[in-house]
């Protein structure tokens, strides 16, 4: 966690601390964690280089917060965008709102990826949290009836890899929009299963 905490400081502190963790996602999503440098995030941020001291330790400490936020926003953005959604619905909405959200934070694929090598233990915090999330709603969906009953666990991270790599594959690697018959066939393979 950073030095100071978003509850400590004034207003124009929380909107520097704010600017430099965008510079950081930037920097670390084009660059890369290990080539990046303090210098390049505080030259992006605008700020003197050693302002950034005042809200974070290390390199490591602003890149361990920036994953944890990037975590926080995906997880309550996909959350807003599936409550109140038919069941049936769910697993659509979540899958769209996972790809609008990656589409405006491109940087995110490269910088959790970075995290296999930067801190292994932070990756798998990444995707945990974000496995916990979709667990409660299956087990939410197990007490309708509608879906088969399956191992919880298992099936998040079944769809998980699905939304990631379709993800990747158009938005991170193409730069486009998930197209819609992608997106079509996905969801006919989760709700329906792939034989005939």
């Amino acid at each position: 966690m950073s030095l100071k905490t978003e509850k400590t400081l004034t207003k124009k502190g929380l909107n520097t601390r704010r600017k430099l963790l965008k510079a950081a996602e930037k920097v670390f999503g084009t660059k890369g964690y290990f080539e990046a440098s303090i210098v390049d995030i505080t030259q992006e941020a605008n700020v003197a280089q050693g302002t950034i001291y005042k809200y974070f330790p290390s390199k490591k400490a602003i890149y361990d917060e920036l994953v944890q936020q990037m975590s926080r926003d995906l997880r309550l953005y996909i959350k807003q965008a599936i409550d109140k959604s038919p069941l049936v619905d769910v697993h659509r909405r979540g899958f769209e709102a996972f790809f609008e959200w990656v589409s405006e934070n491109r940087n995110l694929y490269s910088i959790v990826f970075q995290a296999v090598i930067v801190d292994k233990d932070l990756y798998r915090w990444y995707y945990e949290k974000l496995a916990s999330g979709y667990i409660r709603v299956l087990k939410e969906a197990d007490k309708t009836g509608e879906f088969k009953s399956l191992n919880h666990e298992a099936l998040a991270y079944n769809l998980m890899g699905i939304g990631q790599f379709i993800g990747m594959r158009w938005i991170y690697w193409e730069g486009e929009e998930v197209p819609k018959e992608v997106l079509d066939e996905a969801m006919e393979m989760v709700l329906h299963g792939i034989l005939k």
